[in-house]
Parts: structure tokens; sequence; C-alpha cells
């Protein structure tokens, strides 16, 4: 799923790319309203995030301007206003939420993945994911973009579920970095061992019940990961 973020705060807006990114999300950052058209235009994303006060043409008159030829983006609207009265404006333009500055990290990735809920499966590449799939004792959910084991819902990424679908899609197999790379990160994005490692962690952390000793996502020293199927 591909964000564009527009903010005209540099260090916002980089947080922001930065953590959605590591969530594995397609990011593009704008610095003002001109380039977020701009932007919208050329790069189509599949969700967009505006700061309501930026210099030149305001977050609301972007919403108008993409409202104009597209009312199914879901727009989230970043701001420091907290008036009721621009919440309703934002709202009616046809934003699909409103987080008022200042929020915390978690919450806006909470709130992005709840639209990302409504709205995956008008995503590119849906038609490659299942409804759902199994792996050893959990049930994967790509359209909820969330795993469930028993009564334990785990919330996940778009990355994460392209890892785990590419793996259970050739269970058995040994599927080395560059492939990984490739399916879940795509074919411009330069490989990095380290950062491939580092998502598979934290996604065991997610998943396994034991990271250590995993059974879902398995290590196959010098070659890269498998999911053995039982």
């Amino acid at each position: 799923m591909k964000i564009l973020i527009a903010e005209d705060d540099q260090n916002t807006r980089d947080g922001l790319l930065e953590i959605l990114g590591t969530e594995g999300y397609v990011t593009i950052g704008a610095a003002d309203g001109k380039q977020a058209l701009d932007l919208f235009v050329r790069e189509k994303p599949d969700m967009v995030c505006l700061d309501v006060m930026m210099p030149g043409i305001s977050g609301y008159d972007v919403c108008r301007e993409i409202r104009r030829f597209n009312t199914d983006v879901p727009v989230i609207f970043l701001t420091a206003k907290s008036e009721e009265i621009d919440k309703v404006l934002g709202l009616e333009l046809g934003a699909d939420d409103y987080i008022s500055k200042p929020f915390g990290i978690k919450e806006v990735i909470a709130r992005i993945r709840a639209v990302a809920r409504r709205t995956i499966a008008r995503s590119p590449g849906k038609e490659d994911l299942p409804a759902s799939f199994k792996m050893d004792d959990l049930d994967v959910i790509p359209s909820e973009l969330r795993a469930r084991r028993e009564e334990t819902s785990i919330d996940l990424g778009p990355r994460d579920i392209k890892i785990l679908a590419l793996l259970h899609r050739n269970r058995g197999k040994v599927l080395d970095r560059d492939t990984i790379f490739n399916e879940c990160w795509g074919l411009d994005y330069m490989p990095n061992s380290r950062s491939l490692d580092q998502h598979i962690s934290q996604l065991r952390k997610k998943i396994e019940l034991d990271p250590r000793n995993p059974r879902i996502i398995q290590t196959v020293h010098n070659a890269g990961y498998r999911y053995e199927s039982l």
C-alpha cells in the first residue's frame, strides 16, 4: 500500500515516512500542498495523510482537489487545530479520519491500519492474496491486516502479510534473501540483509509462541528462510 504524507514540518514528515516505511508501507513525502497534488497525480497513492496548515495550498484545499477526480482514496487529516468546526469541515470534505497534534506514532499507525483494513480490498496486488491461510496454529487474514491464534488477535503490517503469504505459497522451500526482497519490498529496493533479518526478527516476536525457537519462520543457515508446513 502506497501512502502520501503531506506535512510541512520536516521532522514530523521524516518521522512518519520512516515509521510507516518500517511497517511495510510504501511512502512518499510532500512538503506543501502543491507538491502533494503533483505527487498524487503522478504516484497514484492508495492513501493520503494531509497536514491542514501547509504553505500555499492548505490541506483542506488539497482534499477538495483530490475529491474532484477521486472519491475513493482514503484521506486522513493531521493537524494542530482542535476546534470542532474544523473537524466537521474535514469530514464534510470526505476525510476518513482526523488526528489532532500532538499525536503519538502508535496512534497514527493504529489509525492508518484501521483505514487500511477498510480499503485493503481495493489495493494493488490483492488478487495474489488468499482470503485467509493457516500457518502452524496461526490463521492469517490479509484483508484485516491481522492474524489470529485461538482468541488472540495479532496486528500485522502489509509487508508482514506479504512475507507470510510468500512463505506459505512456497512451503517447504528455502527462499533466499533476494527473492524475499524482490517479492515483499520491490525490485527497486536496494537489498540489505540486516534490514530483512531485523524485520523477520520483529515479525517473529508478533507471531511465534517462542521467537527464539520459531516454528513458522525458520532460518536456514547461509541460505534464507523457510516455512515447513506440518
